[in-house]
């Protein structure tokens, strides 16, 4: 009876790392049964009976014939070889744009394992015709992302946990993989109570040409929030007023911004519910309720085109010659996912007129 000599396949050094036995040289007759604390890591084989080989729980062939060599020369049952070829791909699913998306909990943590099965499986995705690779790799995996550039992958983008690659197969087309998100999003929070007092601050860490001046609570919208809720957050954190989201005013558009990225930034108006200030001593040095008039008068903001249009704006709105927008919370059938329509409605039948604010006052 033939026996299995495992110095013959040592590709296998890394995904049978459960056997204990030493590798160099050594033999495994058919009959060797390695069950015990080892679960479903082990090599079961019985010449009396059809049985089923397993490396990590996967079946790797189903055979009564137990008459073969690991050589791939004299093996009778070729599905054997082509099982294990099968485990020695990356666990990957497709992607609805004909692409692979790389299952990053599945990773081999050893870095050989891995460059081993990166490189057959690109081989069988080039086969399969497939385009756009996915591959995310953890920070606790950071070592693989060298074997991953390596073999042809592209950053696309990084987290805090994790760095994203790319791999686009197809030579003979162009890359069709959506780059990294292109803009950053901000919010200035415009809040005028009944005295026609708008809230104003001062930051601690800005500029020298911006020193001393008095500007509205501004901020970065977070990842999966709303921009009028992201509005409302920024005023509370640097004034601890709390405030009622009322329209998006207006909003600019600016390009290379900050690491070459564009920006928007959207003004809100919003109704104060409160008057006391708390500043935030981390990145506020000052804030107060400041006449509208005099907030107008300064310099830098009689100085700044764009931003003395956006208070004119603002004085539009309080005098009804402005209408602002506002969100509507609705469900697209493309993703059965409700979203937010920013818009207000000024003519119309009845239905739609009632959903303008344009007539409503702040105070």
């Amino acid at each position: 009876m033939d026996s299995v000599s495992i110095s013959e396949v040592t590709v296998f050094r890394g995904l049978m790392h459960g056997i204990r036995q030493p590798f160099s040289g050594a033999t495994i007759s058919p009959k060797f049964c390695s069950s015990k604390g080892e679960g479903s890591r082990a090599i079961t084989s019985n010449a009396s009976n059809t049985k089923s080989q397993f490396v990590y729980g996967e079946s790797l062939a189903t055979t009564a014939d137990l008459g073969y060599k690991m050589n791939a020369v004299n093996l009778k049952n070729r599905t054997l070889i082509s099982s294990v070829k099968e485990k020695l791909l990356l666990d990957a699913y497709d992607d609805e744009y004909g692409g692979v998306v790389v299952d990053h909990e599945k990773l081999p943590s050893n870095p050989n394992a891995f460059t081993s099965m990166l490189r057959n499986s690109l081989s069988d995705w080039r086969r399969k015709g497939k385009k756009g690779i996915w591959l995310k790799l953890p920070v606790e995996q950071s070592e693989l992302v060298p074997v991953a550039v390596k073999e042809g992958f592209e950053y696309h983008h990084a987290e805090k946990g994790y760095v994203m690659l790319t791999y686009w197969i197809p030579e003979e087309e162009p890359c069709m993989l959506p780059g990294n998100a292109s803009h950053q999003v901000g919010v200035g929070g415009f809040v005028l109570n009944r005295h026609k007092e708008v809230l104003v601050v001062q930051e601690k860490y800005c500029t020298s040409s911006n020193a001393g001046l008095w500007k509205l609570p501004t901020g970065f919208i977070n990842e999966s929030e709303e921009i009028f809720s992201g509005a409302v957050r920024e005023v509370k954190e640097e004034t601890g007023v709390d405030s009622e989201f009322l329209e998006v005013i207006a909003f600019r558009h600016a390009h290379n911004v900050a690491f070459e990225k564009s920006d928007l930034f959207f003004i809100c108006m919003l109704k104060p519910l409160s008057d006391k200030i708390i500043i935030d001593n981390l990145e506020i040095k000052a804030a107060k309720w400041m006449p509208l008039v005099e907030f107008v008068e300064q310099p830098m903001i009689k100085g700044d085109k764009m931003f003395k249009r956006v208070i004119e704006i603002c004085e539009a709105r309080l005098r009804h010659r402005y209408c602002g927008l506002s969100p509507h919370r609705l469900v697209s059938t493309f993703d059965g996912r409700p979203s937010s329509l920013y818009y207000n409605v000024v003519d119309g039948d009845d239905n739609d007129a009632s959903q303008s604010n344009c007539t409503a006052d702040f105070y």
